[in-house]
C-alpha cells in the first residue's frame, strides 16, 4: 500500500512515461515534495545489454515512485494507462514529437479522459520547428544556444558542462515549474493543457544574464575573456601543493580586500581587479601562492571569512563537508548515499521519498486501485499486457 505522502505537492498525482534523463528528473523533483508519481514502465526485456540495460536500472533520481510496466503495443495496455491518466493531475512523457499520439496517449485523447489534465512534454528540441523530429543529446541543445560556445578554456574545445545545463537545469527543471503552473491554472480555469518544455528553450533561456550582459557590452563572446568564464584572476580554480583544488571568487571589492589580505598580496599590483589586461599576470602569481600549501591549509587560513574560498571536493568528499553534513544536504537512504529533496518548506517540509522502484513493482497495487479484481488482474498479467515483478 502507498504511504501517506507529506510535503507541499501531497494530493498531486502524476502519471510518468518512463524515460530517462530530464523528465525523470522532473519527476523526482514532485516526488520529493509530496506528489504521488506512477511510473508506467515498459515490459522488461530479458537479455538487454549496454545503455538500454543501465537506462533500466533504478537511480537515485528513480526514487519515490511507484511502478506499473504494461505492453503499450496491446490495445488492453493502453486502455489501462488511459484509466490510470483520468485518475491523475498530471500525465510526463519524453518522446518525440508524434510517440504519444502513435500510440492513442496523445493529448487530444488524455484530455478527452481527463479536461483538467495537464499534459508536460519533454523533448530536446520542442514539439515544434525545424529539428523537432531530430535525434538529440545535452550537448547539442546547449551547443545551439550560446551556451557551449562561452564554456571552457580558450585555447581548446568548449568544455561540456556534465548534462546539467540542457537536460536537468533548462529541462527538467522548467518542465517541473510549467507543470506546476498549469496545474494552478487548471484548479482555477478548470482547463487542462500541454506543457511543451525543450531543452534547447530552457538553455537558451538560462542563458538570460549572460545576453543580457552581451546586451550593454559587458561581455565578450569568446571563451575566457570574462570574469565568469575563467579569465580573471579573482573568478577560478587553483591547483594547491597536494594537488588538490581551491576554487576562489571574490567579485566584490570588500571580499576581493579580504583574498589580498588573508594572502599577503602586493596590494598596489592587485588593486586594479577589473582591469582585463593585467588578469593573465596576476593569475600566474596567484597559481605559484597557492601551488605552495595543501588544500587543507588554505581553507584553515579562510575559515569562515567572506572572502569566497572553498576547496574542490570531490564527489565521495562533499557529503562529508562540515556544512554539508549540518544541513544534511546529502542523506543516506536506501543504501545509497543521495542529494535530499530541495529547497526546504517551513510549513511543509518533504521527508525522504522512498527507493526507487524496479519496473512492475506496484503493478498489481496499482490496477486493484483501479478496481480490477484479482481474477482480472491475473488475467492482464497472464496475456503480457501487465508485468509483475517478482520479489
Amino acid at each position: 500500500m502507498e504511504p501517506t505522502r507529506s510535503g507541499p505537492l501531497a494530493g498531486l498525482k502524476v502519471i510518468e512515461m518512463a524515460s530517462i534523463g530530464p523528465g525523470p528528473f522532473a519527476c523526482m523533483v514532485l516526488a520529493d515534495h509530496g506528489a504521488e508519481v506512477v511510473r508506467i514502465d515498459r515490459i522488461p526485456q530479458p537479455g538487454a545489454s549496454g545503455f538500454a540495460s543501465i537506462a533500466t536500472q533504478p537511480a537515485i533520481v528513480d526514487r519515490g515512485r511507484q511502478s506499473i510496466a504494461v505492453n503499450l503495443k496491446d490495445p488492453q495496455g493502453i486502455a489501462l494507462v488511459l484509466d490510470l491518466v483520468a485518475t491523475a493531475d498530471v500525465l510526463i512523457e519524453g518522446y518525440r514529437p508524434g510517440v504519444m499520439e502513435r500510440l492513442g496517449l496523445g493529448p487530444d485523447a488524455c484530455l478527452r479522459r481527463k479536461p483538467t489534465l495537464v499534459y508536460g512534454r519533454m523533448t530536446g528540441w520542442g514539439q515544434t520547428g525545424t529539428l523537432a523530429h531530430t535525434a538529440g543529446h545535452d550537448i547539442n541543445y546547449i551547443a545551439l544556444t550560446g551556451a557551449l560556445h562561452a564554456m571552457g578554456s580558450a585555447d581548446r574545445p568548449p568544455t561540456p558542462p556534465l548534462n546539467l545545463v540542457g537536460d536537468y537545469g533548462g529541462g527538467g527543471m522548467l518542465l517541473a515549474f510549467g507543470v506546476l503552473a498549469a496545474v494552478l491554472h487548471a484548479r482555477q480555469s478548470g482547463a487542462g493543457q500541454v506543457v511543451d518544455a525543450a531543452m534547447s528553450d530552457g538553455a537558451a533561456l538560462l542563458m538570460a544574464p549572460i545576453y543580457g550582459m552581451l546586451a550593454r557590452g559587458a561581455w565578450r563572446d569568446a571563451r575566457e575573456q570574462n570574469f565568469l568564464d575563467g579569465a580573471a584572476h579573482f573568478y577560478g580554480s587553483y591547483r594547491c601543493a597536494d594537488g588538490r583544488f581551491l576554487a576562489i571568487g571574490p567579485i566584490e571589492p570588500q571580499f576581493y580586500q579580504l583574498l589580498i589580505d588573508r594572502c599577503g598580496l602586493d596590494a598596489e599590483a592587485f588593486r586594479p581587479q577589473w582591469e582585463s589586461a593585467n588578469w593573465p599576470a596576476l593569475r600566474k602569481q596567484l597559481e605559484a601562492l597557492f601551488a605552495t600549501r595543501t588544500r587543507a591549509a588554505w581553507c584553515e587560513l579562510f575559515d569562515n571569512t567572506d572572502a569566497c574560498v572553498s576547496p574542490v571536493l570531490s564527489l565521495h568528499e562533499a557529503p562529508a563537508h562540515p556544512h554539508n553534513a549540518s544541513r544534511q544536504t546529502f542523506v543516506t537512504a536506501h543504501g545509497l548515499t543521495q542529494p535530499a529533496p530541495a529547497p526546504r518548506f517551513s510549513q511543509t517540509p518533504s521527508p525522504m521519498p522512498s527507493a526507487a522502484p524496479q519496473p512492475g513493482d506496484q503493478s498489481r497495487t496499482l490496477l486493484a486501485s483501479l478496481g480490477r479484481s484479482t481474477q482480472q488482474i491475473d488475467a492482464l498479467i497472464a496475456a503480457g499486457v501487465v508485468y509483475e515483478r517478482k520479489a
